[in-house]
C-alpha cells in the first residue's frame, strides 16, 4: 500500500508544490532542500550540463577535485531517500501561469505547481577557433576560478576581445607571471590599459588566432597566428560571452539587470510571482558552491511562502498566493 503523500503537499494527479527546472548544483540542492521540507518536487533536466566537459569540479569544500559527473550521480542518490522528489530526464518547454499556480509542459505531459524555480544556467560560447573546442576542459578554460590552481606558474594565454582580454589577463596575474593577451585582432585598448599590461609582464599580441595545436593528452602546445607566428602555451582561459540554456524566465515576464542576468530580490524570487531563480542564470559569482547556495536559499523561500499560504488558507478557508513586497527584486 502506497503512503499517503505530507499534509503540505499538492494533491491530485500531475500536481506538485515546485516544479524545478535544470539538475545542476543550484536544482539539486534546492531539490533536497525541498524534499526535506516534505514538499511534492518534480526536478526537471535535459542532460547539457555547463561544466559538462570539465573533467573536475573545484572551490566546493568537500567536493573539490571531484568529476562532475559522479557529483551528479551521488546528489541523485541523496534525492532518492525523499520519496516526494521526482527526477525526470526531460526538457522543460513552457510554463504559463494558471490561477495560484502553474501549468507547465513537462516533454510530451502538462503538470501543475504551485511554484517554479528556474535553474537552468549558461551555455558558454565557445571562440571559432580550430582545435579549440577538442581542447576545451583539458588544455582550454573558461574559468581561472575553477582551474587556474592546476596551472599555476606556467605558460598561460588569455584569450578575449577588447576588455573581456584586458581582464581576463588581469584575472590570470593571480596564478602566474607568465600571461600573454591575445586579442585576436586589434585590441582597442586605450593608452593607459596598455601601458597597465606592459607594466604587469603582460605581452599583447593582436595578430589574428588560427588554430590551436593540442598533445596527445588533449593539452594544449601552441597557439598558431595567421601570420605564420607560434606562440607556446600550456593552457588558455577564455572571456566570451555567454547565454541562457533557457528563455524561459523571459517568457514568463522576468525582468533582467544590466548584465543580463534574471533580477531577483529576497530568496531569489523574481519579478513573477511565484517563479524563483537560481544558479548561473542570475550571473552572480558563478561557481558551483554558490549555485548551490542559491538553490538552498531558493528553496527556503520557496517553502516559506508555501507555509505561509497553507497556514492562511486551513485558518480562513481562502486560497491566498503570497506577494509580499520584501521576496520580489527590486524595481
Amino acid at each position: 500500500m502506497q503512503a499517503a503523500g505530507p499534509p503540505n503537499a499538492a494533491q491530485g494527479r500531475g500536481q506538485y508544490d515546485v516544479v524545478i527546472v535544470g539538475a545542476g548544483p543550484a536544482g539539486l540542492s534546492a531539490a533536497l532542500i525541498l524534499g526535506r521540507c516534505r514538499r511534492r518536487v518534480l526536478l526537471c533536466d535535459r542532460g547539457t550540463p555547463r561544466n559538462g566537459p570539465s573533467h573536475a569540479m573545484h572551490g566546493f569544500l568537500t567536493r573539490d577535485g571531484m568529476p562532475p559527473g559522479e557529483f551528479r550521480v551521488i546528489a541523485h542518490r541523496e534525492l532518492s531517500r525523499y520519496p516526494d522528489v521526482h527526477c525526470l530526464e526531460v526538457e522543460v518547454s513552457h510554463a504559463e501561469p494558471l490561477g495560484d499556480g502553474f501549468m507547465v509542459q513537462v516533454g510530451e505531459r502538462r503538470v501543475q505547481t504551485r511554484k517554479l524555480l528556474i535553474a537552468t544556467g549558461l551555455v558558454d560560447e565557445l571562440p571559432a577557433i580550430d582545435g579549440l573546442r577538442e581542447l576545451f576542459g583539458t588544455g582550454v578554460f573558461q574559468c581561472p576560478y575553477c582551474d587556474g590552481w592546476e596551472w599555476r606558474d606556467r605558460a598561460l594565454a588569455a584569450y578575449g576581445r577588447h576588455r573581456r582580454g584586458l581582464e581576463m589577463a588581469r584575472a590570470l596575474t593571480a596564478w602566474s607571471r607568465d600571461v600573454v593577451l591575445c586579442a585576436d585582432g586589434r585590441a582597442r585598448l586605450g593608452v593607459d590599459d596598455r601601458r597597465a599590461l606592459e607594466a604587469n609582464g603582460i605581452r599583447l599580441v593582436e595578430s589574428r588566432v588560427e588554430r590551436l595545436e593540442g598533445g596527445d593528452d588533449g593539452t594544449l602546445r601552441a597557439i598558431v597566428f595567421r601570420d605564420g607566428s607560434r606562440l607556446a602555451r600550456d593552457a588558455l582561459f577564455f572571456d566570451m560571452p555567454s547565454h541562457a540554456q533557457s528563455d524561459l524566465a523571459r517568457r514568463l515576464g522576468c525582468t533582467f539587470t544590466r548584465h543580463g542576468g534574471v533580477a531577483c530580490g529576497r530568496y531569489e524570487a523574481t519579478a513573477v510571482p511565484g517563479v524563483y531563480v537560481a544558479g548561473n542564470i542570475i550571473r552572480n559569482v558563478q561557481l558551483s558552491i554558490v549555485a548551490a547556495g542559491e538553490g538552498a536559499n531558493a528553496a527556503f523561500g520557496i517553502n516559506r511562502a508555501l507555509t505561509r499560504e497553507d497556514f492562511i488558507r486551513r485558518a480562513t478557508g481562502v486560497a491566498i498566493v503570497e506577494h509580499t513586497a520584501p521576496d520580489q527584486p527590486p524595481a
